[in-house]
């Protein structure tokens, strides 16, 4: 089955739209490029439970009270730590008792992040680009930048009750499955119902932009774009028919084609990599707009496209098609021929 949407029309600020029996499809604004996140209800009894929070934006706020007016919170689901899923996480506790459901991989994640802690903090993840030669100016603009988290997730629940791979969460009359992913983050967990033929994928899978696949300096050696293209192998197990609800884009079917044009995108983009490094060694640095077809000097964007171009070589290097040499201290990739 070929990728096609099922809902063209978007949801209107503060409203919400019904895409399945008993799922309501919001979506949120995003300061960013990517300006938008869907966020998902599940009728739960005779309330909801919510299926991320959106980003701590007052914007985001006041949507959220004018949906909250009509579906009460009973509980509240994240698929992962990053701050458009997880920003309005303790506000939505706050304001309406519903209490977190996260694996422990994205909540420990979540602290580790929001409070700076080891490999983990700004100043780790500025080392290890500089590692991989970015330049003094784009250093300068992350260190400014700072800890952008802590503005987007500006606080995080006390407490959280843990969620599994492969446990089954009783929602409303619906049973929902748990399928971890990794690569994207630490273990992202997507939803999936058999009954309704459903599955709430978060960042996993997308239906027209690729997953930022990113390395992280705590975990330097860790082959992330390796784990997520395992990950998302898991929904080839799925019916090709199923409804894919996305964070970003809309809703579709056709996740068996999808997942084939994920793998051929990173193929491709590894291909390009290898080209890239056919005779002489270079750095992630100077490979972003190799990868990425485009100048990048915006400090957001300058540290996902260079966390995914290092993914992409170390991707490669474990497969042993590239090699690293170190020189002057600098990270560069060449061709194994």
């Amino acid at each position: 089955m070929r990728l096609h949407y099922t809902h063209e029309a978007l949801p209107a600020p503060g409203s919400t739209t019904e895409v399945a029996p008993g799922i309501r499809w919001l979506r949120m604004p995003l300061p960013f490029a990517l300006d938008h996140i869907n966020l998902w209800l599940l009728a739960d009894g005779d309330a909801w439970t919510a299926v991320d929070s959106g980003i701590a934006l007052d914007p985001v706020k006041d949507a959220w009270r004018t949906i909250l007016a009509a579906h009460p919170l009973s509980r509240q689901i994240v698929t992962h730590f990053h701050p458009d899923h997880m920003g309005l996480a303790a506000w939505l506790e706050q304001e309406t008792g519903a209490g977190l459901w996260i694996t422990l991989g994205e909540y420990a994640t979540a602290q580790l992040v929001k409070h700076q802690i080891a490999g983990y903090g700004i100043p780790a993840m500025i080392e290890m680009f500089r590692c991989h030669g970015l330049d003094a100016e784009r250093i300068a603009a992350l260190e400014k930048r700072g800890n952008a988290y802590g503005r987007g997730v500006p606080e995080l629940p006390a407490t959280f009750r843990r969620i599994f791979d492969g446990e089954k969460l009783a929602i409303g009359g619906n049973t929902w499955q748990v399928i971890a992913g990794f690569g994207h983050a630490a273990e992202h967990a997507s939803l999936y119902c058999e009954a309704l033929g459903v599955l709430i994928s978060g960042d996993m899978l997308l239906p027209r932009i690729s997953t930022n696949v990113s390395a992280f300096a705590a975990a330097p050696e860790a082959d992330p774009l390796g784990s997520f293209l395992a990950s998302i192998d898991r929904f080839l197990d799925l019916p090709e028919d199923t409804l894919v609800l996305p964070s970003h884009g809309k809703p579709f079917r056709g996740i068996h084609d999808r997942v084939a044009q994920l793998h051929a995108h990173h193929e491709e983009r590894c291909a390009v990599l290898r080209a890239a490094c056919a005779e002489q060694p270079r750095s992630a640095a100077e490979l972003m707009g190799v990868l990425f077809e485009r100048d990048i000097t915006d400090p957001h964007q300058t540290m996902f496209a260079l966390g995914e171009s290092i993914a992409h070589l170390i991707y490669l290097e474990q497969a042993r098609s590239m090699k690293r040499v170190i020189e002057n201290g600098i990270i560069r990739f060449v061709n194994i021929h």
